[in-house]
């Protein structure tokens, strides 16, 4: 059986385990409350319960002291992303969550944070898998894996035959997504729910629907290429300037034409389309994808 994603939504059981105020915390940060004002509203609720004797909370009850605590805008809204996600939880089908787009755009940011919320432990990067097969086939064999995304175009055979930056990246694409077809059968073999990101999910490369599994694919896009820039500043800040800056920063119209191209056939076959440059808020926008889509594979199945 398929091995399900986080909790389920802590009320308690009248008949048994109590409410865990632990628990009801961890839930609602996964639904998007910040930590401080979680824990005031499970702790709320732990004083709301132990006023009436009670061990469980009931969902309208729930709702209300929601409302108290978040106010008659956030508190409805995170109720129903709780009720949201007790739903996804009761799914039993594994998540395939994919996250494409061009360098820069926040994936691996937004991915970790998503299978956070998600309780999903498998977490790769096809980076990752192109430096796996880096190792096995070298730049004679397969040339085009031995360069980033956006300079592939130096190992095509024949770059004057069209855009050297696109025939290079598809190029690298098409050998890294074997790779990524391999790892993604081996974690849905073993019924383990997965989150995937990288530049080679090209929409139309990879697959968008798969029986049994709920298959989610989101491309995120910088619209501003100077937020694009200021995003490579804050990488290197963060990360103690262990990826080269100024290659990056230098090619970054390469970068753009492929984010050009990738947003292009994201739009064409209706794959969701997130701007970046607020992280926080597309980690939201990623979620409700996930919640919706597992709305749509409840009603179907």
């Amino acid at each position: 059986m398929p091995r399900r994603f986080g909790e389920p939504l802590p009320l308690g059981d009248p008949a048994g385990l109590p409410y865990s105020k632990g628990l009801m915390a961890r839930a609602l940060m996964t639904a998007g409350v910040s930590i401080d004002r979680a824990y005031e509203l499970a702790m709320r609720i732990e004083h709301d319960l132990a006023a009436q004797g009670a061990r469980s909370v009931e969902l309208d009850r729930l709702e209300e002291l929601a409302t108290e605590v978040l106010g008659e805008v956030t508190g409805p809204e995170v109720f129903s992303r709780l009720r949201r996600y007790a739903a996804l939880h009761a799914l039993d089908a594994p998540i395939l969550l994919l996250v494409g787009g061009a360098t820069g755009t926040g994936k691996s940011t937004v991915a970790t944070e998503a299978a956070h919320r998600l309780g999903i432990t498998r977490v790769t990067s096809t980076d990752f898998i192109r430096q796996t097969i880096r190792s096995f086939f070298s730049r004679a064999f397969m040339p085009s894996v031995h360069y980033s995304s956006f300079e592939a175009g130096a190992g095509v055979v024949d770059p004057e035959t069209g855009d050297p930056t696109l025939l290079g990246f598809l190029s690298q694409t098409e050998n890294v997504l074997v790779g990524v077809e391999g790892a993604i059968q081996r974690a849905l073999n073993e019924g383990w729910s997965m989150v995937l990101e990288g530049v080679h999910l090209v929409p139309g490369m990879v697959p968008r629907r798969m029986d049994g599994v709920l298959v989610v694919h989101a491309v995120l896009a910088i619209d501003s290429k100077d937020v694009h820039r200021e995003h490579f500043h804050v990488r290197d800040s963060t990360t103690g300037g262990i990826r080269a800056m100024e290659k990056y920063l230098d090619q970054l119209h390469d970068i753009r034409r492929i984010q050009d191209y990738i947003v292009g056939r994201a739009t064409k076959l209706g794959v969701p389309v997130i701007e970046s440059s607020d992280i926080e808020r597309a980690i939201t926008e990623v979620m409700d994808l996930v919640l919706t889509q597992a709305e749509r594979l409840e009603v179907t199945v």
